[in-house]
């Protein structure tokens, strides 16, 4: 398994950052990759990404969601993919969001790619485009306070 944890500090209220991110269809705008997220229910989404030069495409279960606190997620049909994006305050105006992934490399490309840290790299930068996109707009583009927790299949 590959795991990478990232954190970074965005010049915003938590629950600015928090609503930003449960924007799943809004992710293409910050992470590179992602051409599109689709959310079906409440706790599925439909991803479609080009990873290493190949198109791909999961659903992925959000198992986990605490309004200004953590959205987590597993991908379905063993994917090998999941993780947490927690939110902690530093102040009433800056919050530190901390990205936790795990997946299973598949091929030797992922994982040579995992081992020299491209993935560790690529979150990085995702988080620094979120913060960049709260940043530059002070406000969330909508928000969904629903609390989740374990949902069943």
């Amino acid at each position: 398994m590959a795991n990478v944890t990232e954190a970074i500090d965005v010049d915003v209220p938590i629950t600015t950052a928090y609503n930003q991110w449960t924007q799943f269809e809004e992710f293409p705008r910050f992470m590179e990759g992602v051409e599109r997220v689709e959310q079906l229910t409440d706790d599925r989404l439909h991803w479609v990404a080009e990873i290493g030069g190949k198109r791909a495409e999961w659903y992925a279960r959000i198992t986990e969601q605490h309004p200004d606190e953590r959205v987590a997620w597993t991908a379905e049909a063993g994917k090998g993919l999941s993780g947490q994006v927690t939110f902690s305050p530093l102040d009433q105006d800056r919050t530190r969001v901390t990205a936790e992934i795990e997946w299973q490399p598949e091929g030797a490309m992922e994982s040579i790619g995992a081992a020299l840290g491209f993935d560790d790299r690529q979150v990085k930068e995702d988080l620094e485009r979120f913060r960049d996109l709260m940043q530059s707009n002070r406000v969330e583009s909508g928000a969904w306070r629903g609390d989740i927790e374990n949902p069943t299949a």
